[in-house]
């Protein structure tokens, strides 16, 4: 699949030339945008490109390269500018040969976008990054780093690095929460758990629906509101049980698609997050007993019925 980043460069063209223009009005700036809409051809602007927008063009390329040309584009943007956060999240991705050396690239990732954003852009626009096309080289370095550091066992400083980049874009375009809330969970920081899932309390995805009935589970039992909580887990995404309680075997390889309400997407959440159900005292039993009385209401019941284990 294409790399969704190299996408960015689009954006990128037409914010720069849209800072030489002097609108009168917004329909004349719509009128003037709708000349590039549907075309790659958006013309350079008239002032010479900085360093480190010569290395994130560069950069922008590699995205879309494939092989080791991808590694060979960032090495050269890396040598424009040692500020582009990107050069190294691409590295960590392709160069990194153990955890630590990836952890290494995503932090240097991060420190070069702390540079090249400056302290008073923190304090000016905490709460708009992502928004705003700069800040994303910084913010997948942050979140690369966040991963890493839970792969390596240290949870409790991937949590403050998930913590910031919330605090930073609230509106979670990344999907940090999720990391997160699973990282609570294996803490058993329950109390900031609820915050967090109050804090995102409209989300209906399969993973925030099944977190959110273990958090009631783990909170007051096996009460009535846990028990609702986890057959609307189950309507939004009736896959999880066949994984989670082995009716069907875990695949080597995560799945390079999600598809939400699929078996792909149970997939990821029982990869992620199974062993917080396992190590819940009680969580399992419960679970297997809230979906016997709810299979009758699951649109994969006969189906469910021929996986290892049945019923």
């Amino acid at each position: 699949m294409a790399d969704r980043r190299a996408m960015e460069k689009i954006h990128s063209d037409i914010g720069r030339l849209m800072e030489e223009q002097d609108f009168e009005s917004i329909d004349q700036a719509d009128a003037f945008l709708s000349q590039f809409i549907g075309t790659k051809d958006i013309p350079k602007p008239s002032r010479e490109l900085t360093p480190l927008e010569q290395a994130q063009d560069k950069m922008y390329e590699a995205f879309a390269a494939e092989g080791e040309r991808r590694v060979e584009l960032a090495r050269e943007a890396l040598a424009i500018s040692p500020d582009c956060a990107d050069t190294y999240v691409l590295l960590a991705e392709e160069v990194g040969e153990t955890e630590e050396e990836t952890k290494d690239f995503f932090e240097k990732g991060m420190q070069a976008g702390e540079r090249a954003l400056g302290k008073g852009f923190f304090e000016e626009n905490a709460g708009h990054f992502w928004g705003i096309l700069e800040t994303r080289p910084y913010m997948r370095a942050r979140a690369g780093l966040a991963q890493a550091l839970a792969a390596m066992g240290e949870g409790r400083q991937a949590i403050e690095h998930y913590r910031e980049l919330l605090r930073l874009n609230p509106n979670d375009n990344q999907g940090n929460r999720f990391e997160l809330a699973r990282l609570l969970l294996k803490e058993g920081a329950d109390e900031e758990l609820g915050k967090l899932l109050d804090q995102y309390k409209d989300d209906a995805t399969a993973g925030w629906l099944y977190t959110r009935a273990l958090w009631l589970f783990r909170k007051e039992g096996p009460t009535r509101p846990a028990s609702d909580a986890l057959v609307k887990a189950f309507k939004r995404n009736p896959f999880v049980p066949l994984f989670l309680l082995a009716m069907e075997e875990m695949p080597d390889e995560p799945p390079d698609y999600i598809e939400t309400g699929g078996e792909t997407e149970a997939i990821e959440y029982v990869g992620m997050s199974g062993l917080a159900w396992v190590d819940t005292e009680g969580a399992i039993q419960w679970f297997i007993d809230t979906l016997l009385e709810a299979k009758d209401q699951l649109p994969l019941g006969k189906m469910m019925k021929g996986k290892r284990g049945g019923w």
